[in-house]
């Protein structure tokens, strides 16, 4: 078979793919049954509730379903751009080859037992993707769970899914179908589903794509256990985020536990919490701890706006709600201001003269009187300059039990807060305790999120706000490769790093007595004496300084020759750390995601104090800056307590040059040098390591 490699034919040949995946001219369900206990029956009931044309593959029974079968692909006649297979893994590969050759675009894998058990499973599913993409097809799974589109009408899925503008991408079917039960209590639905699987040819970042070009879809949620190529993901996601879909993203890998499960679940690599972490930051993705937390911050993404800061109105009727409510807000970063005289004025005149309106604002019984003052209000805040985003919390949504006729206006309150912010493009976020109400849903459908309780509401509204406080640095690209680097040693170690312009004291490496002696010949005293081939030196007294002579240097070397027996040492000139601050610098390379710069404290106490930033790499010189300055011991490196400030600028140069060396180097695996002394007139790294992987 011919295998095409001109990029413009293969990008037409993929996306061609995935159209046929969601918008199919037909559907063929290979092992389809009439037994309620199987896959093969949940995804033909599902698959004939839709749109698509359905054509039922069993090779022994005459009907399924009361509709007849035919017993192959090819025995249809006609081309079918999509097959569904739910046989036994024995006979996937059969079931594979009847689809393509019934001209078969996309497949979708059910069947388990593949790459998740390993061995000749993990061989078998890697053979037949290599078939699937020779023909210029393309593979969801296996070992998934079926795909859904509402706007072409394809229901491959074994449970329905309410229909709404959310993209769901997921690894594990039943937190897909929590998510969408939790979006249902937000008036939120699904777009589109696709159930990830092994990944053996789609992943996530190919659905991403898929999903940015999807007219229907407005946000993207994912759970994702393997990331495959993890910066493929990041700026997958991060092309989405610009089409303003901005993506949400529940994994795991905080605890060993859960990196067990995704193992044993689907055969996943996890990567750790800190790097995905740093690739969030990076592209722009919102990461979220639980499918409840994901459904909260989806409302708030697609029905409000990033506030421009954080100063926020809270607007209440009632005392302990606004102050609770404040409160809530306060834990979340946000900022709640006492108002000026114009707007506590403007306020004022349309409350009773006993509200509260220096902020928060308490209508203190004014729904009652008269519903509309809560639109009122709310357009002077909307309008006002001084005000960023307004938490809304009380009753409003419960006055309409009082009768029709406030029922009536209430809806009407709602429907004039909602056009209001919408005309202001302002940040509104509501809760109330009548959140399933009609005055609750006008605020919805107007655009306006509405939550059942003052810690969620307050929450999405921090989230939005971080938006603007942090917006994404971006997902840097890597350079190509440079020659590789073999020799890792201490010195060695130390030339490639000097080569990348990283600053070193005068040193030398030296293993007999009379070597250090011709070696510090040529050095400034005091010098440093260090016992190589030891990664924790300083814990063994590997490490002896501030020798001020030829006699303390030679009696420091022989001590140490007794004590350690180091196969070589360095001598080095000991560097003026008058006013410095030990810094630790350093990039880790994940197999998924790339270099991962890391900065922090460090010294001795590195692994104590554990304040440490992390980005993925390559960094610029001004990214390293601003991640040295969000440490939470960055008033030690500004001046803390009369201290000099030291030169954060030259810190910040040797993080960008280390790694910009690693990044060039796909074969170190890790790259440290603790420490790094940030003084008042510059900085140095005083150690080195190179580890390859």
């Amino acid at each position: 078979m011919t295998i095409t490699t001109d990029p413009a034919t293969m990008a037409g040949t993929e996306a061609g793919a995935l159209a046929a995946l969601f918008s199919p001219n037909a559907v063929a369900i290979i092992g389809a049954s009439d037994d309620t206990r199987k896959y093969g029956n949940w995804l033909a009931v599902q698959a004939l509730k839709g749109d698509i044309p359905v054509h039922l593959v069993n090779r022994t029974r005459p009907t399924v379903l009361g509709r007849p079968t035919v017993p192959s692909v090819t025995a249809i006649g006609s081309p079918v751009e999509l097959a569904v297979i739910a046989v036994p893994a024995a006979g996937f590969e059969a079931a594979v080859d009847d689809a393509l050759a019934g001209g078969a675009r996309a497949i979708v894998g059910i069947s388990a037992g593949l790459g998740e058990a390993g061995g000749e499973g993990l061989a078998l599913q890697e053979r037949i993707t290599a078939k699937v993409r020779a023909a210029g097809a393309r593979l969801l799974g296996p070992n998934c769970l079926g795909v859904l589109d509402h706007s072409s009408g394809l229901t491959l899925a074994s449970n329905e899914f309410p229909v709404g503008t959310i993209g769901v991408i997921s690894q594990s079917g039943n937190l897909a179908l929590e998510l969408a039960t939790l979006l249902v209590d937000h008036g939120l639905g699904v777009s589109r589903f696709a159930s990830l699987g092994n990944q053996a040819d789609l992943d996530a970042a190919d659905l991403i794509d898929a999903y940015v070009d999807h007219a229907g879809t407005a946000a993207i949620a994912v759970y994702c256990e393997d990331f495959r190529d993890g910066r493929r993901f990041a700026r997958a996601a991060q092309r989405a985020a610009a089409a303003g879909k901005p993506v949400v993203l529940l994994t795991v890998g905080a605890t060993d536990a859960s990196v067990r499960n995704a193992k044993s679940h689907t055969g996943a690599m996890v990567s750790s919490g800190i790097v995905v972490e740093a690739a969030c930051r990076a592209a722009g993705i919102e990461q979220v701890s639980s499918p409840a937390q994901m459904a909260h911050l989806l409302q708030a993404l697609v029905r409000s706006t990033v506030p421009r800061g954080p100063r926020t109105a809270v607007f209440a009727d009632g005392g302990g709600q606004a102050s609770v409510a404040s409160d809530s807000a306060a834990a979340q970063g946000l900022d709640v201001v006492e108002f000026g005289p114009a707007l506590q004025a403007a306020v004022a005149a349309e409350l009773p003269p006993t509200a509260a309106v220096s902020n928060p604002v308490d209508v203190a019984g004014g729904g009652e009187q008269d519903i509309m003052c809560f639109p009122r209000v709310l357009e002077h805040l909307n309008a006002s300059s001084d005000v960023d985003a307004t938490l809304m919390s009380g009753y409003f949504g419960g006055y309409g039990s009082y009768g029709p006729e406030l029922a009536a206006r209430e809806v009407e309150a709602a429907r004039a807060m909602a056009a209001s912010t919408a005309a202001h493009g302002g940040t509104v976020i509501v809760q109330t305790m009548n959140w399933q109400s009609a005055g609750a849903e006008a605020l919805r459908e107007g655009g306006v999120p509405v939550y059942r309780g003052i810690e969620e509401a307050a929450w999405a509204l921090g989230r939005l706000a971080r938006r603007q406080a942090e917006p994404p640095t971006g997902v840097p690209a890597l350079p190509e490769p440079a020659a590789a680097v073999e020799d890792t040693g201490y010195y060695a170690s130390r030339r490639v790093l000097a080569a990348a312009g990283v600053p070193f004291v005068g040193a030398a490496e030296v293993a007999t007595e009379d070597e250090l002696r011709q070696a510090a010949a040529g050095l400034r005293y005091p010098l440093v004496l260090k016992a190589l081939g030891d990664e924790h030196k300083s814990d063994r007294g590997g490490v002896l300084l501030n020798l001020a002579d030829e006699a303390a240097l030679l009696a420091a070397w022989r001590d140490m020759g007794q004590r350690l027996a180091p196969p070589s040492c360095s001598v080095e000139e000991m560097a003026d750390l008058s006013g410095a601050v030990e810094l630790l610098v350093g990039v880790r390379r994940d197999p998924r995601f790339g270099p991962l710069v890391l900065v922090g404290l460090g010294g001795v106490f590195a692994e104590i104090l554990k304040d440490v930033r992390c980005a993925l790499g390559p960094v610029t010189a001004a990214q390293a800056r601003d991640m040295l300055l969000s440490l939470r011991g960055a008033a030690l490196l500004t001046g803390a307590r009369g201290r000099a400030p030291v030169d954060i600028e030259a810190a910040a140069a040797i993080v960008a040059q280390i790694s910009e060396l690693a990044a060039a180097h796909p074969e170190i695996a890790e790259i440290e040098c603790n420490p790094v002394a940030a003084t008042p007139r510059g900085a140095q790294a005083l150690d080195a390591r190179i580890v390859l992987g």
